[in-house]
Parts: structure tokens; sequence; C-alpha cells
């Protein structure tokens, strides 16, 4: 099967990944080897392609957005049939054991793995996943439109709850990619007042299109004190600016797993008056299922930018130049 690989992590203009051929990988015991249709293009891919993200296995198949169908199955499994169209996310398994894993927090398991980054992703045309861990997919929405869902469209919902943003509230959204225009379309649905921030252009226009209240660049100020603030940019010098637009009790929730430097914060300016500061770290099983329905019912969408299976690494160069509005997304399977 054709699969890019991480030969060495660096730069991305110094063309990390590498496309190899390799043998179709055999589900184990609780696996399915999934058929990939198409691949999400993640920021977190470009972190494990440059080497932000500590290697974890050495070349590596990137991607963590994965539609496609069952096509074999691992001894053991029950939950899926040859033919099903299924999803594979970021989170590929925990050990269930550990207090976070046995309290509900999955996402914080200490011995987690995740697609991409511990096992194969993908970027390849077949994968493996534990079917605990698979998404049943709805049949009706187009893999290019579902892909993007599975990591930033889940992520943005669980930064949406860690903002315990109230009914009605005004949230503010910093920086507006993959993830950001979804969580937008969430929120607005479910009667927020949302305000974007953020340096393109064209990711403003974007989010004027969706309904927000009011858009401006990232060192803008938001009209209005804001109850809740995502940062979504891997830019820690925008996280003052959020804290400072937090009206009294707001919070401000950073959503990326790769951040830069948080400048020093003033504690009058930035966290007096019980505003806080969160972060996100992955996901449970409980937020995809939740997101997914959500997304079906209430008729979120993704604006993609579609690539050939042989143009991962310009996808990857384009995600890094902020060079597409919303999601990028990979075909993977030849037509």
């Amino acid at each position: 099967m054709r699969a890019w690989e991480v030969e060495s992590p660096g730069p991305i203009a110094d063309a990390p990944l590498r496309l190899v051929e390799r043998d179709l990988p055999i589900p184990g015991p609780g696996e399915l080897r999934v058929a990939v249709s198409a691949c999400g293009v993640c920021r977190t891919d470009l972190h494990v392609a440059e080497g932000d993200l500590a290697v974890h296995r050495r070349r590596v198949v990137p991607g963590h957005e994965i539609v496609g169908f069952v096509d074999e199955l691992g001894e053991g499994t029950s939950r899926f049939a040859i033919g099903d169209r299924v999803g594979v996310a970021w989170l590929a398994r925990t050990c269930g054991v550990c207090r976070y894993c046995r309290r509900g927090d999955e996402n914080l398991c200490t011995r987690a793995i995740f697609t991409g980054w511990d096992r194969d992703g993908g970027y390849a045309d077949a994968a493996i996943v534990d079917e605990r861990f698979a998404y049943r997919l709805d049949s009706e929405i187009p893999d290019e439109q579902v892909a993007p869902l599975l990591c930033a469209g889940i992520i943005g919902y669980r930064a949406l709850r860690r903002t315990d943003l109230p009914p009605g509230g005004r949230l503010g959204i910093y920086g507006f990619g993959g993830s950001a225009h979804l969580t937008a379309q969430l929120a607005l649905r479910q009667g927020a007042e949302v305000h974007v921030l953020t340096r393109s252009a064209d990711a403003r226009r974007l989010a004027a299109e969706l309904g927000v209240a009011s858009v401006g660049p990232a060192e803008a100020s938001a009209p209005v004190p804001l109850d809740a603030a995502i940062v979504f940019a891997p830019a820690g010098e925008v996280v003052p600016h959020a804290l400072a637009a937090l009206d009294r009790g707001g919070v401000v929730v950073v959503a990326g797993i790769h951040l830069s430097d948080i400048p020093p914060l003033d504690y009058q300016a930035h966290l007096f008056q019980e505003r806080q500061l969160r972060s996100v770290t992955a996901n449970t099983r409980r937020d995809g299922e939740e997101f997914l329905m959500l997304a079906a019912r209430l008729g979120i969408r993704a604006t993609t930018q579609y690539y050939a299976f042989d143009d991962a690494g310009r996808a990857l160069a384009d995600l890094a130049q902020d060079a597409f509005v919303g999601a990028a997304v990979l075909r993977v399977a030849v037509p």
C-alpha cells in the first residue's frame, strides 16, 4: 500500500514526509483494518512532521481524521462488519484502569496512545484501529465533510464545553482555522453570540459568512466583554489578549496540543475578578459520540480544501502558511 511517513522530523519546507510502499497491515485481536477513503489534515500532523511533538514512533504515518470502510476484522471483533463506514480519531487507546480512566477522564490517561503519533495514521491506503475507539459514521455525509469533524470538530466541542459558556453568552474565538470554524457553527446554533479575532482576512470573511456577531484582527479587542474565549491559534502571545477581553468570571480555553510561550501575565489585568485559564487535552470517546450526533442534527459542515493523496506534503505546507480557510482533506482512495 501507499503511505506517507515522517522520515526525519524537521521544517515542512525541508519535506520531512516521504512516500513509500508498505505491506498492508494486519489487524490484531479486537482491531479493524480500515480502507482509507479520506483523511483530514490537522495542525497536529504538522507538529508531528516538524518535530514540535517528540517522536513517539519512528517513521510514523501521520493522520488522525480518517474516514473509510472496514475491510478486515481481527480476531474477537464484534462491533463492526466488513463494509461498515467508520471514522478514526486522535485517541487510539487508553489503559482503562488508571485513576483518570476510572473517573471518566480517559483523555488524561497516563498510558494513552494516539493515531498518527504512537501508531500509524491515515496518510495511507489503510489503517488499523482498535474497534472500541472507532466511530460509526452517518452514510449521508460525504467523506471529505466528515473527516475534519473527527479531530477539529471533536476538540472544538470539548473546548467549547470547557468554557462553561452560559446560555446566550458571548464567546470570543482567536484564530479561525479547521477547528474554529466548526466550533463557531456549533456555538451559533446553540444560541451564543460569537466574536472572531484572527489575522487572516480570508478567515474573517468566512466567519462573517457563517453569521458571527463581529470579526476583527487578532490583536484587536472584541466590541463587548466576553463570557468566554477559545484560543485556537498556536500562539502564546494571544492568551493575554483573550484574558484581558473577558468579563468578570470569564474563562479562556487553549485548544491546541502545542503553544508557543505565553508572555508574563499581569494579575490585575488578566486574572483578577475570577477570570480563569484552562487547557484542553485530547478528548474522550463520549466527546466524539456527542459531537458527531450534534453535527449531524445541527447541520454543521466543514469548509474544505481538497488535496490529492500525492500532495500530502503540499497540504501541510499550505497549512503552515495559512494558505486556505477552513480545513484541508486528503482524498486517499483512488477514484
